[in-house]
């Protein structure tokens, strides 16, 4: 698996709620040349990160401007 997407993901993650569109926009201006963070790539990692609990997400993360992710408490951002 891509552990440098997650930890990229992980790393834009805050403790107040970000939109996933923000986060997937952070990712992609960081890392534009990589295949692996190709906006869909970032939005399944992100939502494969919440489905392991790396990650709290809130609304709708398949759509993009409705979700939005947090760092879990307890987890330095």
């Amino acid at each position: 698996m891509s552990d440098w997407l997650d930890e990229a993901i992980l790393s834009a993650a805050q403790a107040r709620w970000r939109k996933v569109a923000r986060i997937i926009g952070q990712v992609w201006v960081r890392f534009e040349g990589e295949a692996d963070a190709k906006p869909e790539r970032v939005a399944a990692r992100i939502r494969a990160l919440v489905a392991a609990g790396r990650l709290e997400g809130a609304g709708d993360l398949a759509r993009w401007r409705h979700g939005e992710v947090r760092s879990p408490p307890g987890r330095s951002a």
